[in-house]
């Protein structure tokens, strides 16, 4: 009989939006598959009421459950930090295990200002991102064809293999024009590519996925349709596959990938400089 799961609640404490901080806690938590870990995100930590505020939670918490939960933090605030750091928690300052090492190599001090990772509301890098995010929704599943000279990558591939969230992933993060298309069971009766990405081969990937996932994921969408049978997704997947490989285009199964791994091949396969 195996063992139960461990559980530990974990506070993602931030002056901003938290996002840093929660992205950094999945990936050292994810090396614990023992543990049950119950995130909880409070952002805008910005005053030292807050702050104070946070510390009973956490207190609160560790009555309850018998055990000190986890805290990562991105404060920046000295009198919050140190706030913060006094509650019943393991208290893991993020920022502050590496800008005194900066500071140090610099010869510098930081500028401890609450919230300046998010600051750039009006920078050109997060027009960047805005206007990455509307053209990828805009190429979204082939619905606009329009301006495809425009798109830093295209991304082909069957209904549901995954090329929408990757777009916006990748428009998103790092400013990335990605539209999307999708290859059909016309396209592959004719043995072409969609004459509407032909001439912009250069710029095509593909993703591919299991059959097998593909037919679970359509169930979810349309159940116990044509669409979603294994016989229909083994054929489309094999005829996708076969036509990527003939024009070739640079591909990969998203089937046991996070969307960070395959937004990361894409960028590496098709040699796309990050703009975060």
């Amino acid at each position: 009989m195996a063992s139960p799961l461990l559980e530990r609640t974990v506070y993602i404490v931030s002056d901003s939006t938290g996002i840093t901080a929660e992205t950094f806690s999945h990936s050292v938590l994810s090396q614990f598959e023992e543990v049950h870990f119950r995130p909880i995100r409070v952002p805008f930590v910005d005053t030292l009421d807050k702050a104070k505020d946070v510390v009973q939670r956490i207190n609160r918490n560790a009555a309850d459950t018998g055990v000190p939960p986890i805290v990562f933090s991105t404060l920046v605030d000295p009198l919050s930090m140190e706030c913060v750091r006094s509650a019943n928690g393991v208290f893991l300052d993020l920022f502050g295990t590496f800008v005194g090492h900066i500071e140090q190599a610099l010869g510098l001090k930081s500028n401890h200002s609450v919230g300046r990772s998010h600051m750039a509301a009006n920078s050109e890098q997060y027009r960047n991102r805005i206007d990455a995010i509307n053209f990828s929704l805009a190429h979204d599943d082939g619905q606009f064809i329009h301006q495809l000279d425009q798109a830093d990558v295209i991304l082909v591939g069957v209904s549901r293999c995954g090329k929408t969230p990757t777009s916006l992933y990748l428009a998103m993060q790092y400013a990335i024009k990605a539209a999307n298309f999708p290859l059909t069971p016309d396209d592959f009766e004719r043995g072409t590519l969609p004459s509407t990405v032909a001439p912009h081969r250069a710029k095509l990937f593909g993703l591919s996925i299991q059959p097998e996932r593909l037919s679970e994921v359509r169930n979810e969408r349309r159940p116990k349709s044509q669409y979603a049978k294994l016989t229909q997704c083994r054929y489309e997947v094999a005829e996708a596959e076969r036509m990527m490989r003939r024009e070739g285009i640079s591909w990969l199964s998203t089937t046991t990938k996070s969307i960070e791994e395959i937004a990361t091949t894409v960028l590496q396969e098709v040699g796309l400089e990050r703009s975060n």
